[in-house]
């Protein structure tokens, strides 16, 4: 991950969850989810003003609708702004989002624990 892009998000985002080496995260797939962020602000889908006030908005209705805020859903909700800004700029669509959801919930369904869920064509049909 680019050390530089990330101290930017996190000095522009300030509720992200850091720690003195930077961001910090429970798994991989926060990582991850981070690392698609960073990707698409540096290539101009997004500012990260623009960015913080979708999260803000979509917290707010994490929260309305029962979310306890215990920190442990922050990048939940930073994937569920992920999806609607991608989805609201035209980069894909909401059908190819649930789409492929749906795909990798089928990997993950087949996929023994412990290995590494691998997508392929036939989880899409």
């Amino acid at each position: 991950m680019d050390t530089g892009a990330a101290a930017r998000a996190t000095s522009a985002v300030s509720s992200i969850p850091r720690d003195q080496d930077g961001p910090v995260f429970r798994a991989p797939w926060e990582a991850q989810a981070f690392a698609m962020a960073l990707t698409l602000h540096d290539r101009g889908v997004f500012t990260w003003p623009e960015w913080a006030a979708a999260l803000a908005d979509q917290i707010k209705r994490a929260l309305a609708a029962g979310d306890p805020d215990t920190g442990e859903t922050y990048y939940q909700h930073w994937l569920a702004t992920l999806e609607h800004l991608v989805a609201a700029k035209g980069v894909t669509t909401p059908e190819t989002l649930h789409r492929y959801r749906d795909a990798w919930d089928h990997a993950a369904d087949r996929t023994p624990h412990g290995q590494p869920i691998v997508l392929t064509a036939k989880d899409f049909g």
